[in-house]
Formats: C-alpha cells, structure tokens, sequence
C-alpha cells in the first residue's frame, strides 16, 4: 500500500483539503483501498481541531467532506510515508529540518511540481485573505492531485527504494 502525507503550516486550511481531494480522486479512481492519505502541519497551533470552516465551506461546494483533525509532522512521518508533499517553500525547509529529513529527501517534494494545469511553484496560504484565495486553493489541489493519481495508476509515481 502506498502512503501520502501533504503537509502545511497549521494542518487547518491547505493539507486537510488536498488529504480530501486526493481522497476523493482515488475513491473515483478505484484506488481508495491502495493507498494511504494523511495531511500534518509543520506547527503545533492547531492540533486537535477541524479544518477552517472558510476551507471546509469551500470544499463542501465541491463535493469533498473535510474531518480531519489537525497534527503535527514527525520524523516518522518521514519514515512511514513514501512521498510527503509540502504545500510552500517555508514547509518544505521546516520538514527538511526533522531529523533523517535529509536521508529521505528524495520523498520530499514540493506539491506544486505536480500540478499541470497551473504555473504557481507555492500553494498560497489562504488564511489571512478572502473567499477567492480557499478557491484558488482547491483549484491548486485538484490540478496536481489529478496528476499524482494518474502517475498512481500508471506506476509512476513511487519508486520504493527509500530506507
């Protein structure tokens, strides 16, 4: 079984949301029951609680039900999972800085590089801003959510050579 692990700053707006459309496409995809989907922040502010409700309101006009509960990224997170990917450069470094981070860096990507359909190298935090930045968000998230299941179902995502 393969294992994904998004990762934010708080767990509350951007990874919940892309743990819930990545969840959905593989559930529309078939590959619900092969693969693991779980999300974490790279702070602890928020542990324990729901995702933003601007965030779940944004995802709930498009079908995905967001119920998971905020955490924190571990070291073993970098063990357990097979790719961990970070929504921003400012995560990417913080996960970087957990130790074994360096020996697995090879599963630590950027989200961004799977989007397709869209230029941005950073999924925006949406937090501080409007309506329109939660949707810009999940417009992030189904581009290159849709690419990793595709490169899931055609074998080229994983390559399991990670210790």
């Amino acid at each position: 079984m393969s294992k994904l692990l998004f990762v934010c700053m708080g767990n509350i707006c951007r990874s919940p949301a892309a743990e819930g459309v990545m969840k959905h496409d593989l559930e529309h995809a078939g590959l619900a029951g092969e693969v693991t989907v779980d999300s974490a922040g790279t702070l602890d502010y928020h542990v324990g609680k729901l995702p933003d409700s601007r965030m779940r309101a944004a995802a709930a006009q498009r079908g995905l039900n967001l119920g998971h509960r905020a955490r924190q990224v571990t070291a073993q997170d970098l063990k357990d999972f097979d790719l961990v990917l970070v929504m921003d450069h400012d995560n990417l470094s913080e996960v970087m800085r957990l130790p074994g981070a360096h020996e697995r860096e090879a599963k630590i990507k950027l989200f961004c590089e799977f989007c397709t359909e869209h230029d941005e190298k950073e999924v925006p935090d949406p937090y501080y801003g409007g309506a329109q930045g939660f949707q810009k968000v999940l417009d992030l998230l189904e581009d290159g959510c849709a690419e990793i299941t595709r490169r899931l179902q055609d074998g080229t995502l994983l390559k399991k050579s990670e210790p």
